[in-house]
């Protein structure tokens, strides 16, 4: 790359000033995977500071992961290790960068999972040979379902996970150029499937009890023909919708029909580790709301599987497509999630690990308040942190060995100029030292470029 390119975009000559551009220009895709930096006393000279100045953004960049060191033949562009990622859900994967503590992740916490040793007792020792024709649904798990379902369900599927159920959901409802309403931040893999299907998305700003009634009064103005929303534990803010905040959407929903009647898919993906009520827009509209309840949260994001609910129409629409496909979810692993759902000891393993992860929230938010920032504790695993620079914080927290994800990854439309950035903190994953976990965020919280040497 052009060296004049490099200087142009540097806006403050500091060491974080200097790094900050070289990863803009990294994120940009100006400074491609394997490119090869100009030496340290060439930027240096370039920009008329000491080469100390250069090593120090050279460090910082290498400790977030963005370039390394060969010696002698230079520092260079990372190459991505996920490649085979979509663009938005590998930026999930976060930078190539170690750490003691990651909290980067948005995953569970291995040790709260329950154990299941007991229920691989359960699956038969020979393959059931007759699946082609049996019902894709095992009658027991569909009946356990069923009974802790939010609203009346007319059919219930299961599916490989929760962003197999909204991915499917979104092939049978949405066409080329079609808008979708999203939430605003909004779960990164989402917009790469809107983007797969050829699909416009619609952002609907999001608070503490769920999406704005002002907002998609105006999103469905659009004409959008699809409403992705996340009830619980939203990710990335772990908000989860309060039940006033319910009927007030499932009223302004009722009032635009005139406008178009979009379909609403629910992500209820941590309802087994929430401590918040569920609530669906399937209570209102059930004609046209898809639930979707996932597992990977509570018991295991490897046993791949999830459960969509919704009118009979769509779902069959949905079961007869994946005949075609994978078929069905195999009713081993669904006898497995049978007896995990079902078996006392499982059943309190989860009742325990949505305990703890509560606590971790409040010990968290607590702390933070304590040091000056302002935080309510988070339903689910995940924490929203306002922040004065995203980069700054994340490559603050990365000198002190913690990984976390930045912010502007999970935005959905363009962010206001003077709003506050945020970085999201996987705090279920936190198992102790909360005041000193909370002293590093805070104190990353408050970090500016130009504001270290």
């Amino acid at each position: 790359m052009d060296l004049e390119v490099i200087t142009d975009s540097v806006e403050s000559r500091t060491p974080e000033g200097i790094a900050a551009a070289i990863s803009r220009l990294i994120r940009a895709g100006e400074l491609g995977p394997g490119a090869r930096l100009p030496t340290v006393r060439t930027v240096a000279a370039a920009l008329g500071v000491s080469p100390a100045t250069v090593s120090s953004a050279w460090q910082a960049l290498s400790a977030v992961g963005l370039i390394t060191s060969r010696g002698r033949a230079g520092s260079f562009v990372l190459e991505a290790s996920t490649a085979w990622m979509p663009r938005h859900f590998g930026g999930l994967a976060g930078d190539h960068v170690e750490a003691r503590l990651d909290l980067s992740s948005g995953t569970p916490d291995p040790e709260l999972l329950p154990d299941l040793g007991p229920a691989l007792t359960k699956v038969p020792t020979r393959a059931d040979t007759a699946s082609y024709l049996n019902s894709p649904v095992l009658p027991e798990l569909e009946r356990t379902l069923r009974a802790s379902w939010p609203a009346p369900v007319a059919s219930l599927t299961i599916v490989d996970g929760a962003l197999d159920a909204i991915s499917r959901a979104l092939d049978a409802i949405v066409r080329f150029g079609d808008r979708v309403v999203v939430e605003d931040p909004c779960f990164p893999p989402f917009f790469d499937l809107l983007e797969t299907l050829g699909c416009e998305r619609v952002p609907v700003e999001v608070d503490s009890e769920g999406m704005r009634p002002d907002a998609l009064a105006k999103a469905l103005a659009l004409g959008p023909v699809a409403i992705i929303m996340q009830p619980r534990a939203h990710n990335p803010t772990g908000a989860s919708l309060s039940a006033s905040r319910a009927k007030e959407l499932a009223r302004v929903l009722r009032s635009h029909e005139h406008l178009g009647d979009p379909v609403i898919i629910e992500d209820d993906h941590s309802g087994e580790i929430s401590t918040a009520a569920p609530h669906s827009m399937g209570a209102w509209l059930p004609a046209r709301t898809l639930h979707v309840r996932s597992f990977a949260k509570s018991h295991g994001p490897d046993l791949r599987i999830a459960a969509l609910g919704g009118p009979a129409p769509l779902v069959d629409r949905i079961v007869a497509r994946r005949l075609l496909g994978p078929g069905w979810t195999s009713r081993m692993l669904q006898t497995i999630l049978y007896e995990l759902l079902t078996a006392s000891t499982s059943a309190s393993a989860v009742h325990e690990a949505r305990r703890v992860y509560h606590a971790r929230q409040r010990s968290l938010a607590e702390e933070l308040t304590r040091l000056g920032v302002a935080h309510e504790p988070a339903d689910g695993i995940n924490a929203w942190i306002p922040v004065a620079d995203e980069r700054a914080a994340m490559v603050a927290l990365a000198a002190s060995g913690i990984r976390v994800a930045g912010g502007s990854s999970f935005l959905a439309a363009p962010p206001i100029t003077g709003a506050p950035a945020h970085i999201r903190v996987t705090a279920g994953r936190i198992r102790e030292d909360f005041a000193q976990v909370a002293a590093l965020i805070a104190s990353a919280a408050t970090a500016r470029s130009g504001s270290w040497a």
